[in-house]
């Protein structure tokens, strides 16, 4: 274990987050998540799976009293997220496991969910794949413990009728996504694709899958990240809490 850190999240000066330097830190994608998923008064129950050291949870806890669930396999992440919720005193809102995903369907009952989200393993793990030294960052890049499609399996189970999976990934994935949800009875149902500027190919997706749901997709305004001079936008700002 490296240096422990406790940062500002972001711009929101009234959460904190405890990091460690030798493993990821909590990334721009685990804004961008939170702020797309739609929440409303109906909004009871919410999984958070793949929570690392619990931003998503954290900035979901700003906008809703819905009970979070944060799901983090590795153990010294997961220590990570438990000090973070205590330093944040939200420990009667959040509520953190320390397991792998794919043993969910046996602490929860089907049809739990009214809301998942999810920012996981971006990159395939195949004979070539390039994997990190360090075993935390490469669980955390790959899908060495986990597939694409067992979040879909998670969400089918797991989801209340109607309800929603949300999730962040590359967006050179995004027709496998869309097969696996419906695959899985997900019908994507909101879009928005996220590029780093304007005039620069899109590099991450969120989308909104609904169990059961109808089909017909919406696809929302593109988000943009950075300004020419590499600032953030203004709506990138807002996300921060700024």
């Amino acid at each position: 274990m490296g240096k422990i850190e406790i940062n500002d999240l972001v711009y929101f000066k009234n959460i904190k987050i405890v990091q460690d330097k030798d493993y990821f830190n909590f990334s721009l994608d685990s804004v961008l998540l939170p702020n797309f998923v739609d929440i409303t008064k109906k909004t009871k129950m919410i999984l958070d799976m793949c929570t690392g050291n619990a931003p998503i949870p954290l900035i979901l806890s700003t906008k809703t009293d819905a009970k979070i669930y944060a799901v983090e396999l590795q153990k010294e992440v997961y220590n990570l997220a438990k000090e973070t919720i205590k330093i944040n005193k939200l420990d009667n809102q959040i509520v953190l496991i320390n397991n792998n995903i794919k043993n969910l369907k046996k602490i929860f009952n089907t049809e739990t969910f009214d809301i998942i989200t999810c920012n996981p393993p971006y990159f395939k793990k195949k004979e070539d794949s390039i994997i990190n030294e360090n075993i935390v960052k490469s669980i955390a890049r790959h899908e060495i413990e986990m597939e694409l499609e067992d979040v879909m399996l998670i969400s089918k189970s797991l989801l209340k009728n109607e309800g929603s999976l949300v999730l962040v990934h590359r967006t050179d994935r995004l027709i496998e996504i869309i097969e696996l949800m419906r695959k899985h009875n997900i019908e994507p149902k909101r879009m928005r694709l996220i590029y780093p500027k304007i005039n620069t190919e899109s590099n991450l997706v969120l989308i909104d899958g609904r169990k059961n749901g109808k089909k017909g997709l919406k696809i929302l305004p593109p988000l943009y990240i950075h300004n020419d001079d590499n600032s953030y936008t203004k709506e990138v700002l807002e996300m921060f809490g700024k």
